[in-house]
């Protein structure tokens, strides 16, 4: 099952909106960068900014991700599905 891993940080304008859309979905890990696992998980996806949505598959391999912008709940569940 394909689930989302959402990159966020604190003074981030555009994170709140990125943790919302994130809520809907059941599967979603959140990860603030600012923190030692954060940074070691966004490093592993090449994320650089934020926020930043990631859907992996089963196994962890990137399937789709949306960088330095937050899409739709719309746009994330046509990826999942």
């Amino acid at each position: 099952m394909q689930h989302l891993k959402v990159f966020v940080k604190e003074n981030c304008q555009k994170c709140p909106a990125a943790k919302e859309v994130a809520n809907r979905f059941p599967e979603s890990e959140i990860y603030d960068i600012e923190q030692v696992d954060g940074l070691a998980e966004a490093a592993y996806y090449s994320v650089l900014c934020t926020p930043s949505i990631v859907v992996v598959d089963e196994q962890g391999s990137e399937v789709y991700a949306w960088r330095c912008n937050v899409p739709s709940s719309k746009d994330v569940a046509d990826r999942l599905n």
